[in-house]
């Protein structure tokens, strides 16, 4: 016992260093590298191309795929060749004896060579093999169509993250930089403020009230800053970039005219019921549970077994050392029938849970749909109250700007309205990625996939970028009717 007995070991430190390794070195391998700013579009098409759980979801269907090719082959008839080998070291003869009398009838003799090859090929086929083989191919091939929806939900998720990553990092690299210059600024006003307050320059409520003014907003700032300065990262991550990669994004221009949604509710409503992934998830798992309850009739018949094949053998004793032969058997195995009540009710209970999952999908979709749509409408009054904001704001600095050239303002307070115009300018953006985030949605929401058939992870960075862009540009004016003007 103690020789057959196996324990478990641990990886040493080499090996998990070599493991290691090769994970980080091969976690970014083989990607086009950044050669200028980064799009939304190439964006989404680093996203589609080199995200790792897309990838895990297209590998996981051509893995269904080869399990469907797999299954066909049980379809077929067997073709089985033996190879038979015989030997001893004497003869085998034998006698006979007869049962009445008792005397022995033969003197010994044999029919065999010590030493015999015989060989023999048959083709078989159970037709109750290839129905029940059909089944499960039918099965496989549902399977194939589950691992499709499983990949439409997780690109549909993607590319919504891209959408709303790419647009903070956007303002991030818009506003950033303008934050921390403000920043600097900012603690010199402070610092001017305090020594006026300790040299009694200034009345000390005026300027208490005047520093508390310039922390609540560099407060706002830096909450906006914090939430911003990771973006880039998170956008990097999605495309699959290394983290210390650099790179820079497309500085689009800033839009606050969109429309509000135009496509009825119903329609909408039919829509999302006939493309939503996890619904169809479920449709393929009850035709597929209902082809269970189709093998279990076919386990309940009786197999029919045909057969034919050719055979040889070297024994000089035969008289043909080599014949065709054929057949057939049938058989049943009776316990199978009584079986039958069970497997057909556990297919049914299978078939109630699916039918209830789909009506729970259906609700949930039906409020996902309407919240998406409330979200849109939402976040379109939130862009424009933004837009007109910073308008405002805009038009606000220029008096102060004015004021303090002709002396008439205090370098502080012409301050204070820049950092009101900066955190302005970084609520518009933020409202702008909201935006993008919920026109997204609002597509994911019906179940519409972010690419088309014409479109693979196969294709260049440059080319799916292209199709990608002449895409969303038909969409802009299509389905959802939220385009950007």
């Amino acid at each position: 016992m103690n020789g057959c007995s196996i324990t478990p070991t641990t990886l040493d430190a080499q090996q998990n260093k070599d493991r290691s390794a090769a994970l980080v070195s091969r976690m970014a391998a083989d990607q086009e590298p950044v050669t200028g700013p980064i799009d939304l579009y190439e964006a989404m098409a680093r996203a589609i191309k080199y995200n790792l759980d897309y990838r895990v979801e297209v590998m996981d269907q051509a893995l269904r795929t080869k399990d469907l090719d797999l299954k066909r082959f049980d379809m077929l008839p067997k073709l089985v060749v033996n190879l038979d080998y015989s030997g001893r070291n004497n003869e085998s003869g034998g006698i006979s004896r007869s049962i009445t009398t008792g005397r022995i009838s033969l003197e010994p003799s044999t029919s065999s060579d010590r030493d015999v090859f015989a060989t023999d090929v048959t083709l078989s086929w159970d037709v109750l093999d290839f129905g029940l083989s059909y089944v499960r191919a039918q099965q496989a091939a549902d399977e194939v169509m589950l691992s499709e929806e499983r990949k439409r939900k997780v690109i549909n998720r993607i590319v919504e993250d891209v959408r709303s990553a790419y647009w903070r990092a956007v303002s991030a690299e818009r506003l950033l930089g303008k934050i921390d210059e403000l920043e600097r600024v900012t603690q010199e006003a402070l610092a001017q403020a305090e020594q006026q307050q300790s040299s009694g320059q200034s009345a000390p409520l005026a300027a208490l009230s005047y520093q508390r003014e310039l922390l609540s907003i560099r407060r706002e700032a830096q909450t906006l800053a914090r939430e911003l300065s990771v973006a880039k990262q998170q956008l990097a991550a999605l495309m699959n970039l290394p983290p210390d990669t650099p790179y820079k994004v497309v500085l689009p221009s800033r839009s606050t005219k969109w429309q509000a949604v135009r496509m009825d509710s119903a329609d909408m409503l039919r829509m999302a019921i006939e493309n939503r992934p996890e619904l169809r998830e479920v449709a393929y798992q009850m035709r597929s549970n209902d082809r269970e309850g189709t093998a279990a009739i076919l386990r309940a018949l009786p197999s029919l077994r045909l057969f034919i094949g050719a055979d040889w053998s070297d024994n000089s004793y035969l008289y043909n050392s080599s014949w065709a032969a054929s057949g057939a058997r049938a058989s049943w195995n009776l316990l199978n029938v009584f079986r039958l009540p069970v497997d057909r009710a556990r297919v049914q209970a299978q078939t109630d849970v699916l039918d209830e999952r789909a009506q729970a999908l259906t609700m949930a979709v039906a409020t996902q749909l309407q919240v998406s749509r409330a979200r849109y409408e939402f976040r379109l009054r939130e862009l424009d109250t933004a837009g007109r904001y910073l308008q405002v704001q805009n038009s606000i600095e220029k008096q102060f700007d004015a004021g303090f050239k002709a002396e008439k303002l205090s370098r502080q307070t012409l301050i204070r309205e820049q950092m009101n115009t900066v955190v302005s300018e970084v609520r518009l953006d933020v409202a702008l990625a909201d935006m993008q985030n919920a026109y997204a949605n609002i597509y994911a929401s019906i179940g519409i996939d972010p690419i088309d058939a014409s479109m693979s992870s196969n294709d260049s960075v440059s080319v799916l970028t292209g199709k990608l862009r002449n895409l969303w540009a038909q969409r802009d004016d299509s389905l959802a009717k939220t385009s950007a003007q």
